[in-house]
């Protein structure tokens, strides 16, 4: 089961904690298997077509998975993803 970093804006989502697991072969399986387990994460993480939103970074191993194979990049079992939304404003 690869680990999963929460923000602090998405901890509700998921009763509060810092980390969950999850199962999956790939970032996007993990990611949907943890929009699964806490729905309220869905539409936080993925856009209308099913896709990783634009607004939302996610890091396999401290690599930015948009660099690798995004939603389709392999994970392992000792593998840990952070997300990260991406945050605007200021002056």
């Amino acid at each position: 089961m690869a680990t999963i970093r929460i923000p602090p804006v998405l901890r509700p989502s998921v009763g509060g904690e810092r980390e969950v697991s999850a199962d999956g072969a790939n970032v996007g399986d993990v990611l949907r298997n943890l929009a699964t387990a806490h729905p309220e994460t869905s539409s936080q993480l993925f856009g209308t077509d099913g896709d990783l939103n634009r607004y939302v970074n996610v890091y396999l191993n401290d690599e930015d998975v948009r660099v690798l194979d995004g939603l389709e990049t392999p994970v392992g079992e000792s593998d840990s993803l952070v997300i990260l939304p991406a945050m605007a404003g200021g002056s």
